[in-house]
């Protein structure tokens, strides 16, 4: 039996007085029909009379389907009381949906598939009143347009604002998708008048399509012919209007080599000059002037050693220890140091030159104090006397030292667990990072989140392996006021102890608990109707099933062989337990009871 005639048998059962002339009574959205002098507004005289006193009323539909638009006019053409059953009470739904509700409704049986955002919308997302524009949405006479799903036009403009202002028509899929309106597949510049390359693929399009002061986007014509239609000329047309003879797209810096060659000039351009913009050697308000000197690298550059750099006595070029390719890092290699007073090992191998030898007033120190650590590294242990960094350091970096776990064990806190991970200024704090006189109780680097009073030692609950989780488990917590049987062994600490979850910085980690009653943490299904004691019906190991829980023995009721099969829902409606029915036709209607 279908939902249609189940729905007015049901009502037919329910009032069989009313019966002899009516169905039954009729929803409440068409409430002001009710009564035996309106059955011919909506029946009248001829046996197909139903549907087109349907139309009369909902004009849209009738629109629709002249239209050969939307569900109506496709699946939903057939007789209207097949999907829209009347006389089955005043909250029967009206509609019976394909699928079974709004949500599970194939939306490309109205004419509009959902793709891209618009799949991942709610129906109300769109169905709503202030959508609803258009001629449709006109001839239709409801009471709330806000729950209607008729009326939407399939026009993009119809749901979403045009940006473009109706500059480029109301055809908005020639360029965008539904995945994403930002994104425009169907458009491609290439098929313009002008082809976007290089840098002008990056430019936003409002750079050129929106002009300064505008309220809406202008997309043809742009003015294009010259490079001068958009860009500043630099040279003031001194070089004449075609930038493209010297310059490229890809970057107005960059000259055209085709265009332009500097080797042909008496300085051809290596290394770091070749990247160097033209106005750093070539005055740009004056390109047909004097051209700069380049016989030493004096006269662009200024020597920082000022005239100090020399090799085995005597005073080199700048070529003996930099190169075109970039002044820093000086080229001279490690292995060229080496028969200097410091040769550069390990990390100093890798430092760069200006580390050591920094400028100052006097210019770059060549010879720099080299004879102990202290002359170029801090001591950061604050030694006094000041002692030397060897015997933990090495030159192959300071970081780790040279000191592990196997060296702390000679020391008053050997390294176990966690600490053996931890990093040396863990415990030896900044700024010093002092060795001695470290502190070894755990309070001393710990923060005691428990605010025990007086103070308490860590080790009967937490180990060196790690703070969290403790060493507290059943076994343990079997000596405490809540022993943890069943379930409650699995569950972590921090859902009894919330304060475990997140110890703030002023904030103690109690652990006394008062709570013992079920209620007390878990939430009541049975809104007190059975009482507190829970452990009554059910044990600790589970909620469900309540293993100690007996129908035939607890209650008054007995199940039966055919009772005892059934879900318990069925009768205990909304988890009430007690005051259910117990009468036959209460659960099985009066057919059944008779």
């Amino acid at each position: 039996m279908n939902r249609p005639a189940a729905a007015l048998m049901a009502a037919a059962l329910a009032f069989p007085a009313s019966a002899q002339v009516s169905p039954g009574p009729l929803s409440r959205a068409h409430a002001d029909l009710e009564g035996n002098a309106n059955c011919l507004k909506c029946h009248g005289t001829r046996k197909d009379a139903l549907d087109l006193r349907c139309l009369d009323c909902h004009r849209e539909i009738g629109t629709l389907r002249e239209a050969g638009r939307g569900f109506h006019a496709r699946d939903g053409k057939g007789t209207c009381a097949k999907c829209h059953p009347e006389h089955a009470g005043a909250d029967f739904a009206l509609v019976d949906w394909p699928g079974g509700s709004p949500e599970r409704f194939d939306h490309l049986a109205a004419g509009f598939p959902l793709e891209g955002k618009h799949a991942s919308q709610t129906c109300r997302a769109c169905h709503q009143a202030k959508f609803r524009k258009g001629p449709i949405a006109d001839r239709a006479k409801v009471r709330d347009a806000g729950r209607s799903f008729v009326g939407l036009e399939p026009a993009c403009v119809s749901c979403h604002a045009d940006p473009h202002k109706g500059a480029l028509g109301p055809d908005c899929a020639r360029c965008h998708a539904a995945t994403d309106w930002k994104t425009t597949p169907g458009f491609d510049h290439k098929t313009t008048a002008f082809p976007l390359e290089g840098k002008h693929v990056a430019v936003a399009c409002a750079k050129c399509h929106l002009p300064e002061g505008a309220d809406k986007p202008l997309y043809k014509p742009v003015p294009h012919a010259s490079c001068a239609s958009c860009h500043v000329d630099p040279h003031a047309g001194r070089l004449g209007g075609a930038c493209a003879k010297c310059h490229v797209v890809a970057d107005w810096r960059q000259v055209s080599k085709t265009a332009f060659d500097h080797d042909r000039t008496r300085y051809p351009l290596r290394g770091a000059h070749a990247t160097v913009v033209c106005a750093k050697c070539h005055d740009p308000k004056a390109p047909a002037g004097a051209k700069p000197p380049f016989a030493t690298c004096g006269a662009c550059h200024r020597d920082p050693h000022r005239g100090q750099a020399t090799l085995a006595g005597k005073t080199v070029d700048c070529a003996a220890c930099h190169s075109v390719q970039a002044f820093r890092p000086g080229v001279l290699p490690a292995a060229q140091h080496a028969p200097d007073r410091f040769p550069l090992e390990g990390k100093h191998a890798t430092v760069a030159c200006a580390k050591c030898h920094a400028a100052g007033p006097q210019g770059v120190a060549m010879r720099p104090a080299h004879a102990r650590c202290a002359d170029c590294h801090r001591d950061v242990h604050a030694y006094k006397p000041p002692r030397d960094c060897e015997p933990c350091h090495t030159v192959s970096a300071w970081v780790p030292s040279k000191v592990g776990v196997a060296e702390h064990r000679s020391y008053t806190l050997k390294l176990e667990g966690a600490h053996a991970k931890a990093k040396c200024e863990g415990c030896h704090r900044k700024p010093k990072l002092a060795l001695t006189g470290v502190p070894t109780r755990c309070d001393a680097c710990h923060r005691d989140v428990h605010a025990f009073a007086p103070v308490r030692d860590c080790a009967p609950c937490h180990d060196a392996r790690a703070f969290a989780p403790a060493s507290v488990g059943p076994k343990e917590h079997a000596g405490y006021a809540f022993p943890l049987e069943g379930a409650h062994a699995a569950a972590p600490c921090f859902v009894c102890h919330k304060d475990l979850g997140t110890p703030g910085p002023r904030k103690a980690v109690s652990f006394k608990d008062e709570r013992r009653e079920c209620v007390a943490c878990h939430e009541d299904p049975h809104k007190g109707s059975l009482g507190k004691d829970c452990a009554r019906c059910h044990g600790t190991a589970a909620f469900r099933p309540a293993v100690r829980f007996d129908h035939d023995r607890d209650t008054k009721f007995r199940l039966g062989t055919a009772h005892r099969p059934v879900a318990c829902a069925k009768c205990h409606e909304g988890g009430r337990w007690k005051g259910a029915p117990a009468k036959c036709e209460a659960c099985h209607g009066r057919r059944a009871a008779n």
